[in-house]
């Protein structure tokens, strides 16, 4: 434990913003809300305006540049209207911001260096009457605010560093990560930090915690942290299993051997077309990509609708012989150079055991014995004229019949029209139809534009 409190103090010291950065953030966070009490005053309808996030709290690691306003109106204005003066404070504070979209749109933007988000929200009176999702965020703040202590603050920020050391931190459904409101409600729960990476560390998922003992329903998440603003809701439900589990990696690294490492993020360099190749000649498999261009959504539009195509053509390559070893979707969106910018191509990355498959398919019926059903596969290709089907014939004690096969190599697949009816996202089943398939060391020509995915596929670590 002294090696670990050393870490910690050394990770402390360069994670928890000093009292000049807080007061700087406080000040222009300060003017921000002045700016748009003017913008409101302009207004036929009233409103009001309240800072939330980890920068109204006190829990951000240092160095983030995020400042969160939520324009509260009163919870019987309409929606159509929520947007149309929502936008207009928006635009008025930050002109030069863009609209983004979440559950209904807002205003995006930059001042004095920092990343500012204005949310139009209702002012609703608890979290259950939520006429939009984004109208729970105030009381998530006012939950936190009231049971964070100091010492509490910064272990949240030690968490936060900890889980973007490590990959896992970030609700977007492109990391599928921990939520900054997530990684609050565990170290409040657990008391601390060190207690919190204890606990987890032995976690059996699925793990349950309902810090106000009031949940109305049940989860099948593998965490479920029931909101204690809203009982009906899994504040984890985002969380992917995979980063439960590199969560408890990681617990387990850092309580066994401490290092300030884990609490640093890893920029990864992209992979070139030699190192793919070379990876490529060592593993002798068969690498396949489909390519096409990303459908115009945003990420989190985007990544479900990417995943969903994986799966589909994972089972449409297995179904037919292909043998997946590995798959991934990946976009050229991705890795520190590209970060924030939109995707422009996206490729579904496979490597396969087998690439090519025989002329014939071997189709098993039912045994002989099972009088109605065996006679009901024989009589359904006795009288095949086919000259490419063999049979049926009885191998064993069962009817048999080897029939050509539709696809003998995976480029004739994945050109063709069926691989376009495994279920895809559809937004990208309109993009897929023009699609480019890549077979082999033809894939390291991805290289240039999906170097960072390349690399973490071929150089994966927890």
């Amino acid at each position: 434990m002294d090696d670990l409190e050393a870490v910690l103090s050394r990770v402390r010291d360069r994670v928890i913003p000093e009292p000049a950065e807080r007061e700087h953030l406080r000040a222009v966070a300060a003017t921000l809300a002045d700016r748009t009490r003017e913008a409101i005053a302009d207004l036929p309808v009233d409103a009001d305006v309240v800072q939330v996030g980890s920068t109204a709290r006190g829990t951000w690691v240092s160095g983030d540049r995020d400042i969160d306003l939520f324009v509260r109106f009163d919870a019987d204005l309409d929606r159509e209207q929520l947007e149309e003066y929502g936008l207009a404070v928006g635009h008025a504070v930050l002109p030069d911001g863009h609209e983004e979209y979440a559950e209904h749109p807002y205003v995006k933007g930059t001042y004095e260096g920092f990343d500012v988000d204005l949310v139009p929200c209702h002012d609703v009176e608890t979290a259950g009457d939520l006429v939009s999702a984004v109208d729970r965020t105030p009381f998530h703040d006012a939950y936190l605010s009231a049971r964070l202590d100091d010492d509490l603050a910064d272990d949240v920020v030690l968490a936060k560093a900890f889980l973007k050391g490590i990959g896992a931190y970030g609700s977007d459904l492109r990391t599928e990560g921990f939520s900054g409101y997530l990684t609050e409600l565990l170290v409040l729960e657990l008391g601390g930090f060190v207690p919190l990476v204890e606990s987890a560390r032995s976690w059996h998922p699925p793990v349950e915690f309902d810090p106000e003992g009031h949940a109305e329903r049940t989860f099948d998440d593998p965490l479920v942290v029931v909101d204690p603003t809203d009982p009906t809701r899994n504040v984890a439900a985002v969380l992917s299993a995979a980063n439960l589990a590199r969560f408890q990696h990681y617990a387990r690294e850092l309580l066994a051997a401490p290092r300030e490492g884990l609490f640093e993020s890893e920029e990864l360099t992209p992979l070139d077309p030699t190192d793919v190749r070379d990876h490529l000649d060592r593993r002798k498999t068969t690498p396949v990509a489909v390519v096409f261009d990303a459908p115009d959504v945003v990420d989190d539009q985007l990544w479900p609708q990417l995943r969903r195509s994986l799966d589909g053509i994972i089972r449409g390559l297995n179904e037919r012989g292909f043998d997946v070893l590995r798959a991934r979707a990946m976009t050229d969106g991705e890795g520190p150079k590209a970060d924030g910018d939109e995707a422009k191509r996206a490729a579904l990355y496979a490597e396969l055991e087998v690439a090519e498959r025989p002329s014939v398919v071997r189709h098993e019926g039912p045994p002989v014995a099972v009088r109605k059903h065996a006679a009901s596969f024989y009589e359904s290709y006795a009288d095949d004229v086919d000259p490419e089907t063999y049979g049926p014939f009885i191998d064993g004690d069962r009817y048999v019949v080897e029939r050509e096969r539709e696809f003998t190599t995976v480029r004739e697949y994945l050109e063709s029209d069926t691989a376009g009816d495994v279920a895809l996202g559809a937004q990208v089943e309109r993009e897929f139809a023009e699609r480019d398939v890549l077979v082999g060391d033809a894939v390291a020509t991805l290289a240039p534009a999906f170097g960072v995915p390349l690399r973490e596929f071929y150089e994966p670590h927890p």
